[in-house]
């Protein structure tokens, strides 16, 4: 574990986006070798949460909360000493809990995460952040007011292959010519969101911490197969300076589960299959040259480039022991997270974006950058 721990902190940059500079530590309610944690939600994502905060060091679970009183006999039968309740409130009030954690739809990430804040509370919110970016800018002042940690359950950050990703992109793959990814599955179909809210999300949330360039425009189509409910299958278009150009591709309505990203630059390219056991990362030695008079496109010469394929060592462990581990560091150290609530506003304003764009049917909504900076 405590490997785990050195290897978070040398493969992330803190001080990546403007703004990530130290916190000053948060208030502990007992030792400080020991952060006291109450989680939120116990359907799907839940689970997964306590299951990594009960077996990481510098954490302990204190209480549960859920709506449904099945899901809190699983809680009690699995950790016996987890304290449960159906109010949420118990858990806000509780003095002994220093942190809370919520896997909640996101109509109600809100309120739930501004009321564990104004108790006083750091706060871990799964994605996406929140519904609208006028609430996730009103949690991160919250959160900057109060010196709490705010952190986005931004998964797949965490993971051995995104963070080679970002590592690659820096330093072997040139000027970035596109980013185009694929995440297709059967089903789960939400109600509450589209499919950008529930997949694009994700492939958003890489893109941010791998590119170095953030899109000034987006652009956006979907379709609902299934009568009053949000739109099933999307594309996402997203527009660089410097011609780099984003495209995405989700759907719930696919007969096969694919995972899978290319990234192309000037030197080298990368393809990220997140379905394979062994080899997730993989980097082609392989473009183009241009040779000849750009202005005579008859004596231009393009030539192609074949190189070697190598695939690179990745970290294995679960992202999300990372994530509790980086969480728990941060309150300790008072710093502010990789996914902080900067990277979850940036993701939710695109969001925003791309689902006015699909009521546009594809029509261009443009980005201002600072604001997506920010």
């Amino acid at each position: 574990m405590t490997n785990t721990r050195n290897n978070l902190k040398n493969g992330f940059d803190v001080n990546i986006y403007p703004g990530s500079e130290s916190i000053s530590p948060g208030k502990q309610s007992h030792t400080t070798n020991t952060i006291n944690i109450g989680i939120i939600g116990y359907g799907y994502w839940g689970p997964n949460l306590v299951r990594n905060f009960a077996e990481v060091p510098g954490a302990k679970i204190i209480a549960v909360s859920d709506f449904k009183p099945e899901r809190l006999a699983k809680v009690h039968s699995r950790y016996p000493s987890v304290k449960v309740t159906t109010d949420s409130q118990d858990l806000f009030a509780d003095p002994k809990i220093d942190a809370i954690a919520i896997a909640t739809p996101v109509s109600t990430h809100f309120d739930l995460a501004l009321a564990a804040l104004q108790a006083g509370k750091h706060v871990l919110v799964e994605k996406p952040m929140t519904a609208t970016s006028e609430q996730a800018v009103r949690l991160i002042e919250e959160a900057e007011r109060r010196n709490l940690v705010l952190m986005v359950d931004h998964t797949f950050v965490y993971t051995g292959a995104v963070r080679k990703m970002r590592e690659l992109v820096a330093s072997q793959l040139g000027d970035m010519y596109y980013y185009d990814s694929v995440r297709v599955n059967l089903g789960l179909f939400q109600h509450d969101v589209n499919v950008i809210w529930d997949l694009a999300v994700h492939d958003l949330s890489i893109m941010d911490y791998v590119l170095q360039l953030k899109p000034f425009a987006v652009s956006a189509t979907g379709m609902s197969h299934v009568p009053g409910e949000p739109e099933n299958i999307a594309y996402l278009t997203l527009f660089f300076e410097n011609n780099l150009i984003a495209h995405i591709h989700v759907n719930w309505l696919a007969p096969v589960k694919v995972r899978r990203t290319l990234i192309g630059g000037s030197q080298k390219m990368i393809c990220y299959d997140d379905l394979e056991p062994s080899e997730k990362i993989k980097v082609y030695d392989k473009g183009i040259t241009v040779n000849g008079n750009s202005e005579n496109l008859y004596q231009m010469l393009v030539g192609y480039r074949t190189g070697d394929m190598w695939s690179p060592k990745l970290d294995v462990t679960e992202a999300l022991q990372t994530e509790a581990l980086h969480f728990i560091d941060c309150i300790h150290q008072g710093e502010r997270p990789i996914t902080n609530g900067e990277a979850g506003l940036r993701v939710v304003r695109i969001l925003e974006a791309a689902t006015q764009s699909m009521k546009k049917q594809g029509g261009l909504v443009e980005l201002d950058i600072a604001r997506v900076v920010a």
